[in-house]
């Protein structure tokens, strides 16, 4: 996870230093040579084109026995375009705040899948390493029912005909049916929490204090049974979490583009286009 997160570190210091450093040379040059004839009709195309290649980023993932080169070169690229385009989009904002609704909407727009962009990157950087501390790979379709199956081995052991104990049938029914019935502790699995399962094993290590010896082995089926359920819990959040990202970064980034479309069209229809 450090490992992780240190590479996370040096990519994001590394893009807002290289930004930092194109603002200043931009607004130096700008000082020093005044505007630039074209100036915002240029950067308006060039934004334009790194919009697009970005964009064609999630195509080529979509497309991965085309050769096109390394999906990571790709990432790489997308990575290092993300922030060149948000400096030329301060660029040909020349720095200042939007006016008009059409224009904050668009400006607006871009600040969410930029900032979307980063989470995304924090999070494809550090919940995969996470995935595989905990029972390597699983397949999010399959999770359901997993889920089932498990939940039927514990309520065999605990309420199935061979089930003998009163106490631990009311264990169940009070506190592990819930638990196996469904998904459980999405945030505390995303924020890293595990409250809620060492609270479950303590409330079994409390009725094993006074179990018999057949009883003793049924509750350790059963806490191992908790502990696969768990981290199939663990396991759907964190991969629902990815999931969710991309739902919201790739609407984001074609609701962008949609209306930068309708900004080049507004721009040509009333107002000459490069004139």
């Amino acid at each position: 996870m450090a490992e992780v997160m240190n590479r996370f570190r040096r990519q994001f210091v590394f893009g807002v230093l290289a930004l930092m450093a194109a603002s200043a040379a931009a607004l130096w040059l700008r000082q020093k040579f005044g505007a630039l004839p074209h100036y915002t009709f240029l950067t308006g195309w060039a934004l334009l084109a790194g919009m697009f290649v970005l964009t064609i980023y999630n195509a080529r993932k979509k497309l991965p026995f085309v050769p096109l080169g390394k999906s990571e070169t790709w990432l790489q690229i997308h990575i290092c375009l993300g922030f060149f385009t948000t400096l030329l989009f301060l660029i040909h904002l020349n720095f200042r705040l939007p006016h008009g609704w059409f224009e904050i909407t668009l400006a607006w727009l871009f600040v969410l899948v930029s900032g979307s962009g980063v989470a995304g990157l924090f999070l494809s950087r550090v919940l995969p390493r996470r995935l595989a501390t905990r029972g390597g790979e699983v397949i999010f379709e399959n999770i359901p029912a997993l889920r089932h199956a498990l939940k039927t081995e514990a309520e065999s052991l605990a309420l199935g005909a061979e089930a003998k104990s009163p106490i631990l049938a009311e264990f169940y029914s009070r506190r592990l049916a819930p638990f196996f019935d469904g998904p459980e502790n999405f945030w505390l699995h995303v924020f890293e929490s595990r409250g809620p399962l060492n609270a479950v094993f303590a409330e079994l290590d409390d009725l094993r204090r006074f179990a018999s010896e057949t009883d003793r082995a049924t509750l350790d089926k059963l806490a191992a049974l908790v502990r696969q359920k768990d981290g199939l819990d663990y396991h759907r959040a964190l991969q629902l979490t990815l999931k969710l990202w991309l739902f919201v970064h790739i609407p984001l980034t074609y609701g962008l583009l949609i209306f930068t479309l309708l900004h080049i069209v507004l721009i040509f229809g009333f107002s000459g286009g490069a004139r």
